[in-house]
């Protein structure tokens, strides 16, 4: 007798209030990057109305004009009223690129944080080595479900996000406005995705536009054109813009703050999270360096044949090089033992905060490629912890 189950997950859009939280966050941090590579960071972002703010700890010699970064990337993501011009619709947020008020509160990185974290002797610090930048629990997760790895659910809601972005940006769609989510709901049958019960798209529109307008283009220039179509069927549910109108949204809606959206970041909650965000962090935060890395790890294995589904898990202390656990779960549907593929695994990856860095390239100004349509299953984004780069490795220890 058949298993079946109906999972559910959602994404949202850059013009997300907590997103656009998230990209001007992961602007400073690229921008501290690109002049010194060194930089610690820890950046977080707030928004509500046409207040925004950054917050945070920062130690880097490069100069950052932290309130132009702001601007900068407020409009890119789309919140401009020259946007509407020369269309037949009207921009009418309150929150725009031109009309801001900034704030910043940076400070530097405490030299406690800084003592644990650096190659260097100190007193009472158990060693020399890079030691993890904060303890903590971090989560990598892979899969045969989608060509790049991804959980069914999380993968289509992305793409469904990342070409509702498009549509706006090139235009297509010219009453689109930034602030968007979508959810889908697929069926899976003993274990596997067999069709998509339910979609839902809310998105920000100008106020001149009919929402049967809306949900038309949306089912047919997005919908039906992003999901497989041998995963749609006549019984499939579309909720486009369920309640009716969506013209209040992005910060004037709602306040957004960095770190809201871990699980549209990670798998749709197919895959566990660990305890911390991603975005405003530099790579010597285990919280970002060590997840990404977890998901190398397990898209490998996953690539090389060795399992239908890997779940790897590692924790550290702060200041400590080597992790305290490593676990690895292949939910039953590992090709070969388990124990087998964690010794190989620990032969050809170094677990150690300092040489992630290393293997992964991350002193790097390549996050903001990273902050939107999820850190996972990105092939577009040229991201290093999607690279199946060692298979060849563990092929040649397993077999």
């Amino acid at each position: 007798m058949s298993n079946s189950f109906i999972f559910s997950s959602e994404s949202v859009t850059e013009g997300h209030p907590d997103k656009v939280c998230d990209t001007v966050s992961d602007a400073v941090l690229d921008a501290c990057l690109a002049q010194d590579h060194t930089s610690r960071v820890a950046c977080e972002t707030f928004v509500k109305d046409n207040n925004i703010g950054v917050a945070g700890e920062i130690t880097t010699s490069a100069d950052i004009d932290y309130k132009q970064i702001m601007e900068d990337t407020i409009r890119d993501i789309g919140y401009d009223k020259n946007y509407a011009e020369g269309t037949d619709y009207s921009y009418s947020c309150n929150f725009e690129a031109g009309n801001l008020e900034k704030y910043v509160f940076i400070g530097q990185q405490s030299p406690e944080i800084a003592q644990g974290v650096d190659e260097a002797a100190a007193d009472n610090k158990e060693t020399a080595e890079q030691g993890a930048g904060d303890q903590g629990i971090m989560f990598g997760y892979a899969c045969t479900e989608t060509p790049e790895l991804m959980p069914a659910p999380i993968a289509y809601s992305h793409a469904l996000s990342q070409e509702l972005t498009r549509l706006r940006k090139d235009r297509v769609l010219t009453w689109l406005r930034p602030d968007a989510k979508t959810q889908v709901s697929v069926e899976y049958v003993d274990n596997k995705p067999t069709r998509v019960t339910a979609v839902v798209v809310s998105t920000m529109h100008a106020k001149e536009i009919t929402t049967p307008e809306i949900r038309e283009a949306i089912k047919s220039l997005l919908v039906q054109k992003v999901i497989p179509a041998e995963m749609l069927t006549e019984d499939t549910e579309y909720h486009i813009n369920p309640t009716g109108i969506f013209v209040i949204g992005g910060p004037e809606g709602d306040a957004g703050l960095t770190g809201r959206k871990i699980i549209v970041d990670t798998y749709g909650g197919m895959g566990r999270h660990g305890g911390g965000a991603f975005s405003g962090k530099d790579p010597s935060k285990v919280d970002r360096s060590a997840a990404y890395f977890c998901r190398w790890v397990a898209k490998n294995i996953v690539a090389a044949g060795y399992a239908d589904r890997c779940e790897l898990q590692v924790s550290y202390a702060i200041g400590y090089p080597d992790p305290v656990s490593v676990h690895l779960d292949t939910f039953g549907t590992n090709k070969v033992d388990e124990a087998k593929i964690v010794s190989a695994v620990q032969e050809v990856f170094s677990f150690k905060p300092a040489q992630i860095v290393k293997d992964l390239n991350l002193l790097r100004p390549i996050y903001l490629k990273s902050t939107n349509y999820g850190h996972f299953g990105r092939e577009d984004a040229g991201l290093p912890w999607e690279e199946t780069n060692k298979v060849e490795a563990l092929k040649n220890i397993l077999g």
